[in-house]
């Protein structure tokens, strides 16, 4: 005879292997009466499959709203019994791991603030051993890679088979757009680097304002990623944390109507012929760029022996604003961003750089 808790199981593994993958709940759990409203609304969409909730909430400063703690767990659980949706929480020590499986939590994250200190992820992952549940992990706070990359290697060699990743944004000084940049390259890197490992995309973190969730949502999307975790509150403008980033569930219904949902493939000859085509000039412009590039670290040394003779600083500063303002112009009659061209640039100085400090100190 099949068991409650073996059906659930069996719901939760179809929901993991869904694509796109659709969390959401509240960033906080407040109140009970908060929580399931917001379970049950999320449910009347009939467009998300997992509800997520702060039980425990890690804030930046002491004195904020840190979570209703373990006491929301039996709302959670009672979220689910009313709603049928398997239910996620962050957690971010041993015990909060074993408090959130006594109350049978489907799904567990790791949240960002954790994955930054390898200490708190080997705590995490030793209290999962022998669990059957599967994790998420967000990626730091910091944009460090082999961070994220530690975090999936702890949790895995304890023993979790069932491990997504979630991009929230990284923290950067000078950022002003977002609350966390994006920074799309390296999420896509650990795309690369882990193809069959599912990431979802979490707009509300990244974006810290419910404005222009959609946009970075339809982005995510575009790139290909397996799933979103947005945040919903039956009553956004007065919720205990977060406010601003939060949305209704019928306002999060209306944006996934809006989503095109793009497709990574498709059967067509005519199509996959004209790709391989476009791709095959790529390659080619890509080989010409190469040996372009070759050819100026080549002017650059020469560059570097003429300073070295003569007893002048590799770096000037002039002589590279006036290559930016040049390439800025150039570029953006091209159609090329400012920040994509400020990124080359800067790659290619630093490159000149190490071939010119190569030749004076040889």
């Amino acid at each position: 005879m099949q068991t409650a808790t073996q059906t659930m199981k069996e719901v939760t593994q179809g929901k993991w292997n869904k694509r796109p993958l659709i969390i959401s709940g509240p960033c906080s759990a407040e109140t009970e009466e908060q929580l399931l409203a917001t379970a049950q609304r999320l449910a009347n969409t009939g467009k998300v499959d997992m509800l997520r909730a702060g039980i425990w909430k890690p804030r930046t400063k002491p004195g904020l709203f840190e979570g209703i703690g373990a006491k929301g767990l039996p709302w959670l659980q009672q979220a689910k019994k009313l709603t049928g949706l398997p239910t996620t929480v962050e957690v971010a020590t041993g015990k909060q791991v074993e408090d959130a499986l006594t109350f049978e939590v489907d799904v567990l994250w790791i949240g960002a603030r954790t994955t930054v200190n390898p200490f708190s992820v080997q705590e995490v992952a030793d209290a999962l051993r022998g669990v059957d549940v599967p994790v998420l992990i967000k990626n730091p706070i910091n944009p460090d890679l082999e961070l994220w990359s530690g975090a999936v290697e702890r949790v895995a060699r304890a023993g979790v088979k069932q491990i997504g990743l979630i991009h929230r944004g990284f923290s950067s000084y000078g950022n002003t757009e977002y609350r966390n940049a994006p920074m799309w390259h390296l999420a896509i890197e650990m795309k690369r680097r882990n193809p069959e490992m599912m990431i979802i995309n979490d707009p509300s973190h990244i974006c810290g304002r419910r404005d222009i969730l959609l946009e970075v949502a339809q982005k995510a999307i575009d790139l290909d990623f397996d799933g979103l975790m947005i945040e919903s509150h039956v009553d956004p403008d007065n919720a205990w944390s977060d406010a601003k980033q939060q949305v209704t569930p019928e306002r999060l219904a209306e944006m996934l109507d809006a989503i095109i949902w793009r497709k990574e493939d498709v059967n067509s000859e005519e199509y996959h012929a004209a790709l391989e085509k476009l791709r095959q000039q790529i390659n080619h412009l890509d080989d010409e760029l190469m040996q372009i590039i070759g050819q100026r670290m080549k002017i650059a040394e020469k560059i570097g022996e003429y300073k070295k003779n003569n007893n002048i600083t590799i770096l000037q500063t002039n002589r590279w604003n006036s290559i930016l303002e040049r390439a800025f112009l150039k570029g953006d009659k091209l159609g090329l961003s400012k920040e994509f061209i400020t990124k080359y640039f800067d790659a290619v100085h630093m490159e000149s750089i190490n071939h010119q400090n190569k030749v004076m100190n040889s």
